[in-house]
C-alpha cells in the first residue's frame, strides 16, 4: 500500500513509516468487522456524528484523507459528503485505550447530519422526560438529497 497518504511520514523517516494496512491491524474490529468512529471538528471540539467503518473505510480515509465509513444500511462504504457535498476531511484519526474505537478530528463542510443539522448530536434529553432539539435546521434536507 501507498506510504504517501496524509497520515504517513514524509523525508529520512519515510522507510519507517507504518502503511494504513499497518495501521488498520491494530484495531479491534467487533464480530461484523465494525468499529464506531466519533467524528469531531478538530478546531471546535464540536462532537459532529456517530458512524462506523470497516477495515477498508478505514484504510481508505488514511490514504486519502477523505472520511470513509460503512453504511449498515446499504451494505456499502460511505464516502461522506459523495450525495449530499457536506464531506470531511481527515485532520487526524485516533485509537481509543482498549483498541475498539476510533476518534477522526476532521474538518467538516457544511453539515454533519443528514436531518441538515451541523451535528447529529441535536436532541437533549432532559431528566423529566422531555426531548428538546438544541441545535436548527441550516440546510433543508431535501436539498442535500434532492428528494
Amino acid at each position: 500500500m501507498s506510504k504517501t497518504g496524509p497520515m504517513s511520514k514524509t523525508g529520512a523517516d519515510a522507510t519507517d513509516a507504518p502503511d494504513a494496512a499497518d495501521t488498520v491491524a491494530r484495531i479491534r474490529f467487533d464480530a461484523d468487522g465494525l468499529v464506531p468512529a466519533i467524528a469531531q471538528q478538530h478546531d471546535s471540539g464540536e462532537v459532529l456524528m456517530l458512524a462506523w467503518m470497516n477495515r477498508d473505510a478505514v484504510a481508505e480515509t488514511l490514504e486519502t484523507g477523505r472520511v470513509c465509513y460503512w453504511s449498515r444500511s446499504r451494505r456499502q462504504l460511505w464516502r461522506k459528503g459523495e450525495s449530499s457535498g457536506q464531506s470531511q476531511k481527515l485532520v487526524e484519526m485516533r485509537l481509543d485505550c482498549d483498541g475498539d474505537a476510533l476518534l477522526l478530528r476532521v474538518d467538516q463542510t457544511g453539515v454533519a447530519c443528514h436531518t441538515g443539522r451541523r451535528a447529529c448530536f441535536y436532541r437533549q434529553l432532559r431528566a423529566s422526560g422531555e426531548i428538546r432539539n438544541v441545535l436548527p435546521v441550516e440546510v433543508d434536507p431535501d436539498d442535500l438529497y434532492g428528494d
